[in-house]
């Protein structure tokens, strides 16, 4: 707050200085002063810069997102120069080497992708029917803390379960457990069918021609190309991850808020396409390099459950996208 002072000057001359004013360019910052003996007080005040922490509580302005969509469409740049790279077959791509697969190889790489699509099938499946079901969607979507750790314990425990458990044909209780962590995940994005079906029919189209253009791109690349960006992506993911907790405490309305949000909307649907990248040449090279007839078998579920969250994530970020919650929406 700005400080109120007085100042008395003393001179030899006093009736001189009664009959002089005192011009406004000698007067110090914030000081109430008289120019005559009978004149009403008067302040001279300047406002001062705001503090940094009032610019970042501010309210956002209209180009708030406007970062955040300039990298999103410079990563489509670049996602389209790239396909058009390396489906040019300058290089030796994974595609051209296919044919080189045992058919073991190909049976790994089908079987991965059958468990991706059935994982997608069976989390919409179950959020559709927490949607028509007004208790458990009451359930899953209340606010608070409790709610929330409830929730990720849930989502993280099931992960883990499934992961941590032994893969062998057939139905087992890998595959019991699989379909568990796909029904919960399902629960948890349950309450997105507000959206509507129309926006999320879009999001679902775009998401299929995001994650085809992108594996056409792991696919015609070299093998291994993209396998070196585990580090940079798990930056990546922490700085996203950062940005979400912090837009749960700050409102998207203020200039701080709304980068955090624009950070965990934007970068993290720029951040998965690349775990997209990885993890599809992850799962070829898994399939690659690990024995026929080594102590544990080929893990399907696994391998697979990678690909799905990326494909979750992007269909996710570009649903909200499309609500309008990007500062995307039409005046």
């Amino acid at each position: 707050m700005l400080s109120r002072m007085c100042v008395l000057r003393s001179t030899i001359n006093v009736q001189q200085t009664l009959r002089t004013p005192i011009p406004t360019k000698f007067v110090p910052k914030n000081y109430v002063i008289r120019n005559y003996a009978r004149d009403t007080r008067t302040r001279v005040s300047t406002r001062s810069q705001p503090t940094l922490w009032e610019r970042l509580m501010a309210p956002a302005g209209p180009n708030a997102f406007s970062l955040g969509k300039g990298a999103l469409a410079g990563a489509s740049a670049v996602g389209i120069v790239a396909l058009c790279y390396y489906g040019s077959g300058v290089k030796p791509g994974t595609l051209q080497e296919s044919h080189l697969w045992p058919q073991y190889v190909k049976d790994r790489i089908k079987t991965t992708y059958g468990y991706i699509a059935g994982s997608l099938v069976l989390t919409a499946g179950s959020a559709i029917t927490v949607f028509r079901t007004p208790a458990l969607l009451n359930l899953v979507a209340r606010n608070g803390w409790m709610s929330i750790i409830i929730t990720l314990g849930l989502m993280i425990g099931s992960g883990m379960v499934v992961r941590g458990m032994e893969y062998k044909p057939g139905f087992g209780p890998k595959q019991l457990a699989w379909i568990v962590h796909t029904g919960i995940m399902g629960a948890v994005i349950a309450p997105m069918c507000f959206l509507g079906g129309p926006i999320l029919t879009r999001a679902a189209m775009y998401t299929a021609g995001v994650v085809g253009g992108l594996s056409t791109i792991a696919l015609c690349a070299p093998s291994g190309e993209f396998l070196n960006m585990r580090a940079p992506l798990a930056m990546g993911l922490g700085a996203v991850f950062a940005a979400s907790l912090g837009s749960m405490f700050l409102p998207p309305t203020t200039a701080l808020g709304a980068g955090l949000y624009s950070l965990s909307l934007y970068g993290g649907l720029i951040l998965f396409s690349g775990f997209l990248l990885y993890d599809t040449q992850a799962i070829i090279k898994r399939a690659e390099t690990h024995p026929m007839y080594g102590f544990q078998p080929y893990d399907p579920i696994n391998s697979a459950i990678s690909v799905y969250l990326d494909v979750l994530n992007i269909f996710m970020r570009i649903a909200m996208i499309l609500s309008g919650s990007g500062g995307n929406r039409r005046k």
